[in-house]
């Protein structure tokens, strides 16, 4: 789980929730933490190209912390096929990252507010991207299945965006979604050609006094759930459905923390 700007690992767990949600369904959570030092906002540096590669910048480390945590001497029974990353703003595009560089390890990405993998390389293509998207997803697709190199192979990706989202805008969210399809066509082309315009299923929902939503979800040539959208109106820059009062949260929302696990839960 990666926080988002100004947030902390401690606050991004009480804001989503997820250790509750860890105690229902029974996984570990793990929460890794940006140091001030390294982003004076406590940001992720995934618009930087020194951190967009594997084995080399905060993708390297993160992914240390991670292998740490699963490994032999782990209290906990980690099925190493069931790990999977999700993320908020920027911990969001870094989830993009690692869901690329690291395939052989992650079995899946949630992306909730952020952007697409190398959608920025620079400071300035960074504040550009979060104001109305990044480039063509076609490339950016291509690039993310380049990153993968010999380890290809189709990610299911699941992305939570509001769409009255003033920091990062909802362009943001059919990108880093483009993106992954066209990754996943590139790597299994007979099971993964999606057409983001044809999903295999809609529905929409209202929470209680809350936002409305529209959920949809592509499945893949042999009917495997492969990508979801969940598209919230009235949601800004905020984890839908998270804490009252906390770090970026909007309770009003649709629970993203079980959408996404029930995302992860039915891709493996």
């Amino acid at each position: 789980m990666l926080h988002g700007c100004t947030q902390d690992a401690a606050s991004f767990a009480v804001a989503t929730q997820t250790n509750a949600a860890a105690d229902r369904h029974g996984f570990v959570a793990v929460y890794p933490q940006q140091e001030r030092g390294d982003n004076q906002q406590g940001c992720w540096n995934w618009f930087l190209p020194e951190h967009q590669e594997r084995g080399a910048g905060e993708p390297a480390s993160l992914v240390a912390i991670i292998r740490q945590v699963a490994g032999t001497t782990s209290p906990w029974p980690i099925d190493p096929r069931r790990i999977f990353v999700a993320g908020m703003s920027a911990g969001g595009a870094m989830a993009a990252i690692l869901a690329a560089t690291y395939p052989d390890l992650f079995a899946a990405v949630a992306v909730h507010s952020g952007l697409a993998y190398r959608s920025a390389t620079t400071l300035g293509g960074a504040l550009t991207a979060m104001a109305r998207g990044g480039e063509d997803p076609a490339p950016l697709g291509a690039a993310a299945h380049a990153a993968m190199g010999r380890l290809a192979r189709p990610i299911p990706s699941i992305v939570v965006h509001g769409r009255a989202d003033r920091t990062v805008a909802p362009a943001n969210a059919e990108q880093v979604l483009q993106q992954s399809m066209t990754a996943n066509g590139l790597a299994a082309p007979e099971t993964c050609q999606f057409d983001i315009a044809r999903p295999s299923a809609t529905s929409r929902g209202e929470v209680d006094g809350g936002h409305s939503y529209i959920r949809s979800r592509w499945m893949n040539g042999r009917g495997a759930l492969m990508h979801e959208l969940v598209s919230v109106d009235g949601l800004g820059h905020a984890w839908s459905g998270g804490a009252p009062h906390g770090s970026h949260t909007d309770a009003r929302g649709p629970d993203a923390t079980e959408a996404i696990w029930r995302f992860f839960e039915a891709t493996t």
